[in-house]
């Protein structure tokens, strides 16, 4: 008579929970509520108690994990590609095989769907924006066994089983804290926020952090926000000088923080005629332009976080789920860093 062997991940689809949630119900760790514990628990006691590996893990002939990223054009995710490429030779040493998809964030339904069908493989890591189209997607992949996590901008709700990046809310208070040191109030005590319109949750924890360090620390300070920018540097330097005309005194602008892309054209609106001091410039994401702004001194800090490490563990933690491996789950977040013009390697 054979016998039936149960997973973390039968247990998962049969309870219509992830995977994450399995395990802090067999770890008996907090944040699962009774009604979702009791759920596990039935699906315990129907298909038996799931199979653990310890120690040194099963071995498999191999692994396929996606990486699914935004398809706009962004220095940042272009970067991010290449970083993935250029790993394979650390991958294959690990037996696995990474594809990269670049789906359209702009048409969320269509990037849902795109997403659902990346079916012929074990392992998804992902940065989308927080939608319920994605949601649901993302929660369509955990049942059918493939193993989910977002990297660098969560989605948070859906069934993906862990998030790997920095904390962006204390990104954005880190932001604040700095250009807050550079105003001089009462003369120029004004702070610009800017962001594209976007529903990436990445971007959004970071100005949900900038304004509430502005707001406990700094209350003699005022905060702008242009957060509907367009995507081009062209777009976004054309509205900002308009910004400068019409509605926000330049002259009282002691700082500028960018949450996304686009830096360059901020760069271009601060070059304004008679402006007797520039204002400070802080910006995500070391890139070759990022770096070309710092030593040129068009940008005062950039807030970093080391992509490498979060692409490699973001395998790591998908190749432990699908192993079983107590523990998979335990992932250092990588630092903020802020790189200046006087500490680049």
């Amino acid at each position: 008579m054979a016998l039936n062997i149960a997973t973390i991940s039968d247990i998962a689809r049969h309870a219509g929970v992830g995977t994450a949630t399995v395990d802090r119900v067999l770890n008996k760790r907090a944040g699962v509520n009774a009604e979702t514990t009791q759920k596990v628990m039935d699906a315990i006691n129907a298909l038996g108690e799931p199979t653990v590996m310890r120690g040194r893990p099963r071995q498999k002939s191999g692994f396929r994990f996606a990486y699914v990223l935004p398809e706009a054009q962004s220095p940042f995710f272009d970067k991010m590609e290449r970083l993935i490429a250029q790993t394979a030779g650390e991958f294959r040493h690990q037996h696995i095989t990474e594809v990269t998809h670049r789906l359209d964030a702009d048409d969320p339904v269509g990037f849902a769907a795109s997403l659902a069908r990346i079916g012929d493989c074990d392992g998804i890591a992902l940065v989308a924006p927080d939608l319920p189209a994605i949601k649901l997607a993302i929660n369509e992949l955990v049942r059918s066994g493939v193993h989910v996590v977002t990297l660098f901008s969560d989605v948070a709700g859906s069934m993906r089983e862990a998030f790997i990046g920095a904390d962006n809310r204390a990104a954005g208070r880190t932001a604040g804290l700095l250009l807050a040191r550079m105003a001089a109030p009462p003369e120029r005590d004004l702070l610009l926020l800017l962001s594209q319109a976007t529903r990436m949750s990445g971007e959004i924890e970071r100005r949900i952090g900038f304004v509430q360090v502005i707001e406990e620390r700094f209350p003699q300070l005022k905060v702008a926000r242009q957060i509907d920018l367009p995507n081009d540097e062209t777009g976004i330097a054309s509205m900002l000088r308009s910004a400068f005309e019409k509605d926000i005194d330049i002259t009282r602008l002691a700082g500028v923080y960018s949450t996304g892309a686009g830096t360059g054209g901020v760069v271009q609106a601060l070059v304004t005629p008679g402006l007797a001091l520039r204002p400070g410039l802080v910006a995500h994401d070391f890139t070759e332009q990022h770096q070309a702004l710092l030593l040129n001194d068009s940008l005062s800090y950039v807030l970093h976080q080391d992509v490498h490490y979060c692409v490699l563990t973001a395998a790591r933690v998908l190749r432990g789920l699908c192993e079983n491996i107590r523990g998979a789950l335990n992932v250092v977040q990588p630092r903020v860093e802020i790189l200046t013009a006087e500490n680049l390697h």
